[in-house]
């Protein structure tokens, strides 16, 4: 009824999520993958998230900064410290179209990108990526898409497990000119 993957165990009271234990960020596997994706459906659906980290992440951790995060800081990670400052809601998100998807992405300061994916490859790969993947597990032009995908920072790739990186915010706070 949440909405919200039942990967991860939390606990959802009103607009309030709490996990049941840490969040691996090391980017060692599934379970980094399954914790972007959890985040990013928080997002999406405008829940407020208390959560923990562990693990030391093996890609940028400004990767996430776009995603809540967390309520206390996570283990020696070098530099997720820097994530409760940069974090602002609605920094970088998608939208879909017939056979294309807009990213908006304001994640580095004085910047905002807007890019259209309308290759099928890239937006069929950018979509799949919605739901943790296996890189192994992805076809030749998947293989293909992955790489401008992850160039452009849409996606994250690490321990053999890729995940799309933008939510599709369904829920903006009020009033959302703010943003």
């Amino acid at each position: 009824m949440s909405g919200l993957p039942g990967t991860v165990p939390h606990r959802l009271t009103g607009r309030r999520v709490e996990t049941a234990g840490p969040l691996d960020l090391s980017g060692s596997g599934r379970g980094t993958a399954e914790a972007v994706r959890f985040l990013r459906e928080c997002q999406s659906l405008g829940l407020r998230v208390d959560w923990r980290a562990t693990g030391t992440p093996a890609y940028d951790p400004a990767l996430l900064y776009h995603l809540p995060p967390p309520t206390s800081p996570p283990a020696p990670a070098g530099g997720p410290a820097d994530w409760r400052p940069a974090y602002g809601h609605g920094v970088l998100y998608h939208r879909r179209g017939p056979d294309f998807v807009t990213v908006l992405d304001r994640r580095e300061r004085g910047t905002a990108v807007r890019l259209t994916l309308d290759h099928p490859a890239l937006v069929a790969t950018f979509l799949r990526l919605l739901e943790p993947t296996p890189v192994d597990a992805l076809d030749a032009a998947g293989h293909e898409a992955l790489g401008p995908l992850v160039t452009e920072r849409l996606v994250l790739s690490a321990g053999g497990w890729a995940v799309s990186l933008p939510p599709r915010i369904g829920r903006w706070p009020v009033p959302c000119t703010a943003i």
